[in-house]
C-alpha cells in the first residue's frame, strides 16, 4: 500500500482518507431500518460513522437496532419530528463529511460513499448531489419514478429544481459555519437548507451521474392535495426566510417537474 496527497491506494484503488458520517432519523421503522443499515455497512469506504436518531419508536425498531450495536451508533428519545432528529444527529456527527439516509431508504451500491469522498476530496468543492429511484415499498427493485438531477445551474432553482437530499453530501464545516435545519418547517426543511447552502450563500457543488440511493415510496411526504399545497407554501417560505427575491413560476414549476421523473 502506497500513499499520496492524503489517499491510500488499495487493491489497485484510491481510498481517501476522509470520515464520513451517515444520519438516519427513525420512527417505527422496523419493516425497513435493517435494509438501510446493511446498505450502509456493506460500503467500501473504511471510515464511516451511522448515527440512529429514533424519535421514540413503539414497534420493533429499537430491538432491531440493538441488533446491530456493532455497526451503529443509535439513541431513542422523543424529538420535535424529523428535522429535529436530523439536528441531533448533526450535532453527534464527528465525520469530515455528513449524509442523511432515511430509514426506509438504502445506497443503492457498495460504492456510494467511495464515490462521495472522491469528489470531496477536492479541497475547493463542499458539497455534492447524486441521483435516486423512487422504488415500490414492498418491491424495493421495482422502480417507480427516476430523479436524475443533471450538472448544477443556480438559476434552475428559479426553475422549481432542487437535489434530492439522502443523495446530498456536504463537508461538516459547512453545517457549522451555515447552521442545520431549519424547525419552522414541517416539509421542506431539507429544501431550505440546499437553497440556503446553494443558492443564497453559493457553496461550491458538483454533480456526481450516479444513482445513489433507492428511495421507498410511501413515506411521511404521500403525494396528495394538502401534501401539495404545504409544500408549496413551505417552499415560498424558505426563499422569504432567507431573504430572497421570489417568482410565483417557481412554486408552479416545482411540482410539475416531478411529472417527468416517472418517464
Amino acid at each position: 500500500m502506497s500513499e499520496t496527497d492524503g489517499r491510500s491506494e488499495y487493491k489497485g484503488h484510491f481510498r481517501f482518507q476522509m470520515k464520513v458520517s451517515i444520519v438516519t432519523a427513525a420512527l417505527n421503522a422496523a419493516q425497513t431500518i435493517s435494509d438501510c443499515i446493511k446498505s450502509v455497512s456493506i460500503q467500501t469506504h473504511e471510515d464511516i460513522e451511522h448515527i440512529i436518531v429514533d424519535g421514540g419508536s413503539a414497534d420493533d425498531t429499537i430491538l432491531i437496532l440493538d441488533n446491530y450495536n456493532n455497526n451503529i451508533s443509535w439513541s431513542s428519545e422523543p424529538d420535535g419530528g424529523i428535522y429535529d432528529a436530523m439536528n441531533k444527529g448533526l450535532h453527534r456527527a464527528t465525520g469530515d463529511i455528513i449524509g442523511f439516509l432515511n430509514s426506509d431508504d438504502m445506497y443503492s451500491n457498495e460504492l456510494v460513499i467511495e464515490t462521495v469522498v472522491a469528489y470531496l476530496a477536492d479541497p475547493d468543492m463542499q458539497t455534492c448531489y447524486g441521483d435516486i429511484l423512487y422504488v415500490d415499498r414492498n418491491k424495493p427493485d421495482k422502480v417507480i419514478r427516476r430523479w436524475i438531477c443533471g450538472t448544477y445551474q443556480k438559476n434552475n432553482f428559479k426553475k422549481g429544481w432542487m437535489p434530492p437530499h439522502p443523495a446530498f453530501f456536504v463537508k461538516k464545516n459547512i453545517y457549522e459555519e451555515y447552521g442545520g435545519f431549519n424547525l419552522n418547517f414541517r416539509l421542506a426543511s431539507d429544501y431550505e437548507i440546499m437553497l440556503r447552502l446553494l443558492y443564497k450563500y453559493g457553496i461550491s457543488t458538483v454533480h456526481i451521474p450516479m444513482v445513489m440511493v433507492k428511495m421507498r415510496t410511501g413515506g411521511r411526504c404521500r403525494p396528495g392535495l394538502k401534501t401539495t399545497s404545504v409544500n408549496v407554501v413551505e417552499n415560498y417560505r424558505a426563499w422569504k426566510v432567507n431573504d430572497l427575491p421570489i417568482s410565483p413560476l417557481t412554486f408552479v414549476l416545482k411540482p410539475l417537474s416531478k411529472i417527468f421523473q416517472y418517464f
